[in-house]
């Protein structure tokens, strides 16, 4: 059995704890405010951004001279995975979900013959893959120094990724990150980017459809607007993330708050029972002893 200063020690141990369990739940929540916001800004954009895509790529659809980002390679045999994950952890199963995700992707595609490349960004999807893909992984990009993520860092991983499909080091360019859907809540997500997949509406009626003149030709404006795309899109996934990671993290850390108070009210009782076994100890020989003489 613990002693009573045992029991202090552990009890001063778990607030000291709970004190930095609720420190970080209160950032989290200061920093999912801007992350959401951030977030759901960038979605019409995006969903615009796919829109014209629809629109430009429905008149070079089935042409030899359509671009190798709409048309893809041909091929089908090699896979480049971009596990998009936090730096950091505390943030319950977000970053375990995600990396989940993709390895069971990657051994789905390993099943079928297919070669992987993974290409990681931020440390925590790197640390969970590279015990069974570290021959997979090509490269780990760390947002660490990041203090607010913006175009230019998902431009300049989209320029890496455009780098290695125009080097031929794949066919088919995937991305994972974990959607915002709430506070509790955040969807693994596995969104395909090369050869891009541009959103169709089957349901609209072809007499009520706009016809538009594009100048130039739309495979001109292709070869500009895709490479954008794929920039926005990854961005639209890093900004999901970090708005899914605070709200992970959110969670994670008010759970803990609350288990910390669980611990030591079961250690204030325990604590409290024990001292007052010594107490009646005490007295019981206190009394032996005065009846003794």
């Amino acid at each position: 059995m613990p002693s009573l200063k045992e029991l202090r020690n552990r009890i001063a141990s778990v607030k000291a704890t709970q004190k930095i369990t609720k420190a970080m739940q209160m950032v989290a929540a200061a920093k999912l405010r801007r992350a959401q916001a951030a977030a759901e800004a960038a979605r019409p954009y995006a969903e615009r951004m796919g829109a014209v895509l629809a629109n430009v790529a429905a008149g070079v659809a089935g042409q030899s001279d359509a671009p190798r980002l709409l048309a893809g390679t041909g091929a089908n045999q090699t896979h480049l995975l971009i596990v998009c994950t936090a730096e950091r952890g505390l943030c319950g199963a977000f970053n375990s979900s995600i990396a989940r995700l993709a390895r069971e992707h990657t051994l789905a595609l390993q099943r079928q013959g297919k070669t992987v490349k993974i290409l990681c960004v931020g440390k925590k999807g790197y640390d969970a893959l590279r015990r069974l893909f570290q021959n997979e992984i090509i490269e780990l990009i760390e947002l660490r120094s990041v203090k607010q993520i913006g175009f230019a860092n998902a431009d300049a991983i989209a320029r890496k990724v455009l780098s290695l499909y125009a080097d031929g080091q794949f066919d088919v360019a995937t991305i994972f990150y974990s959607k915002f859907r709430s506070v509790i809540q955040q969807i693994p997500t596995a969104q395909q980017l090369i050869p891009a997949q541009v959103p169709t509406n089957d349901n609209a009626a072809p007499t009520t459809a706009a016809i538009y003149e594009y100048e130039p030709d739309e495979a001109t404006i292709l070869e500009d607007l895709l490479p954008r795309n794929i920039s926005v899109q990854i961005l639209g996934a890093l900004l999901e993330n970090v708005a899914s990671e605070m709200g992970a993290k959110m969670s994670a850390m008010d759970n803990a708050t609350r288990n910390a108070g669980e611990m030591i009210k079961k250690y204030t009782l325990r604590y409290n029972r024990t001292r007052q076994a010594m107490i009646t100890k005490e007295l019981i020989e206190i009394i032996s002893g005065a009846e003794a003489l």
